[in-house]
């Protein structure tokens, strides 16, 4: 039960850094292709942006109700950029009201157009650098220390800003290569394209980038990947989808090529992930909190269970019947 519990929690992470990695990253690359492909961008994301915060809701009541001491550890500690992050996606869910459902253009559009930009780049900056807290070690479950020390240093290093700027970065190449399919013109395809390539690149450089500063920062994951045969696999084969990706872009019908970029989102994540399994948040003094040790009792679990599959048996029929609605007129053959 437990198990099952845990690869629910998993497939939540990634249906919400896939899907809302896409929107938040088409936010960024509006800074990049200006005012007829913020058209394509609203287009694209507005009839299903607000559906794809289900999955990281999901995720979160998962923690809160499965493994309590995880959530209360993580959002007490680093209360700081989750609030951010909060802030964040509601200026951002703001924003694209405003601009995009607003009857007239008036001079408060571009407001609204620099607001989204900012926030789409923001939101996930401080998600990775929650991410890169959980994983760094310098939390301090002891009551003892100063306000800096025990809420502003665990993530206010250049591992996890490191690590926040990675996640933005993949989730504008997520974006990109989204909009390929969205694309209405050769043009366009092209330039999506090209800029996929490109936020691919920096998403590698950024990727090695975390590792170097994880051992700055005294954190060994190279060591830790080296031991672990599953993430060395995965980020192996999360390369090597690359260049098929790349043929995809003009090759194929575009559901082939979103699928192509979902697994190779899926392997970056267990490779990362199976680094630390079972371990969810490392601690200052060596009291790391994991899905076996922190977990809720078994009736929760059970509860809970019942709870995850009532759920999503009404959810995912009205996903499904959401995009088939409203986005199957835009996936079209390549």
């Amino acid at each position: 039960m437990l198990n099952i519990i845990i690869i629910i929690l998993g497939v939540s992470f990634l249906l919400y850094t896939v899907l809302g990695g896409a929107d938040f990253g088409a936010g960024i690359l509006e800074t990049f292709i200006g005012s007829r492909g913020e058209t394509t961008v609203s287009k694209a994301i507005a009839p299903v942006w607000e559906a794809n915060h289900i999955w990281l809701i999901l995720a979160i009541v998962i923690m809160f109700t499965g493994f309590p001491m995880v959530y209360f550890t993580i959002t007490l500690y680093l209360h700081i950029p989750l609030l951010i992050v909060l802030i964040g996606i509601v200026l951002r869910g703001s924003a694209f009201i405003f601009r995009f459902y607003d009857f007239t253009k008036d001079p408060a559009h571009k407001y609204f157009t620099a607001l989204f930009k900012i926030s789409s780049f923001i939101t996930p900056v401080f998600l990775g650098v929650v991410i890169g807290a959980m994983a760094l070690g310098k939390i301090n479950l002891n009551s003892d220390g100063s306000f800096y020390e025990r809420f502003i240093m665990p993530w206010f290093n250049v591992f996890c800003f490191t690590m926040g700027l990675f996640t933005a970065v993949l989730f504008a190449y997520i974006a990109a290569v989204f909009l390929v399919g969205e694309s209405t013109s050769s043009a366009e395809r092209k330039k999506y394209s090209r800029l996929a390539k490109i936020f691919l690149i920096l998403t590698f450089t950024l990727g090695i980038l975390v590792f170097i500063t994880a051992q700055i920062q005294n954190l060994a994951l190279f060591a830790g990947l080296f031991n672990s045969l599953i993430s060395v696999s995965a980020f192996t084969f999360a390369v090597l989808c690359s260049p098929v990706i790349f043929y995809l872009f003009n090759h194929a019908n575009v559901i082939f090529l979103r699928g192509a970029i979902g697994l190779q989102v899926a392997l970056f994540l267990l490779g990362w992930f199976a680094l630390h399994f079972p371990v969810v948040l490392y601690e200052k003094n060596g009291n790391n909190l994991s899905l076996y040790n922190a977990h809720a009792p078994g009736a929760s679990l059970y509860q809970l269970m019942i709870a995850l599959f009532v759920g999503l048996i009404l959810v995912m029929p009205a996903f499904y019947f959401l995009f088939k609605v409203f986005k199957k007129a835009n996936i079209r053959e390549g």
